[in-house]
């Protein structure tokens, strides 16, 4: 799987350009045909106001060896609030663009995203597979005091499941990550 290294702000991230299609019919066969991510956009607003929606997003229109990507946070998320997120991923370089995200959620079973953050935020996934296993397209964000950190994102394709909820304990291949700097205040 081709890997891009980015900086963003202070954090250096990586976006994984592959998600293996099974079109061609041949389950066993992930390796076929790799469908490009440039655009992940994470959207979370506040269940108590809504008027305080953060959107996280990053773009990478030009893949590997191109100029960095760009990252865009709308705002910071407030202290002791709670979220409700949703991810969308894009092929901005379709027209009009490929929305991946329907991919993922057609091969829920095959698919996981995880979540971590150095900013004392909780992540749960809301949604599941056909298994009921956590997919995590949907999520709740909890945020506790104020902080800055980290907010990083990684889909894995064929993890285990059920697994340990962390993207190293669940193996599987690396279709993208992504670290957002992040501000709750």
């Amino acid at each position: 799987m081709k890997t891009i290294k980015l900086l963003a702000l202070l954090f250096i991230s990586s976006l994984a350009i592959g998600c293996s299609s099974d079109d061609d019919g041949n389950d066993d066969d992930h390796d076929s045909e790799e469908e490009l991510i440039t655009t992940v956009i994470y959207t979370l607003a506040n269940n108590a106001d809504n008027t305080d929606v953060v959107t996280l997003t990053f773009t990478d229109l030009d893949g590997e060896g191109g100029a960095d990507g760009i990252y865009d946070i709308s705002g910071p998320l407030t202290a002791n609030a709670t979220y409700t997120g949703g991810i969308k991923l894009w092929n901005a370089t379709e027209n009009p663009a490929e929305d991946i995200t329907l991919e993922v959620e057609d091969e829920a079973d095959e698919h996981e995203f995880f979540y971590s953050s150095t900013a004392g935020l909780t992540i749960t996934k809301t949604d599941v597979d056909g298994d009921g296993n956590p997919v995590g397209i949907a999520t709740t964000v909890t945020t506790g005091s104020a902080a800055t950190g980290s907010l990083t994102v990684i889909l894995k394709h064929e993890p285990t499941k059920p697994n340990d909820g962390t993207a190293t304990g669940a193996g599987g291949s690396t279709d993208v990550e992504v670290s957002y700097s992040i501000e709750v205040q």
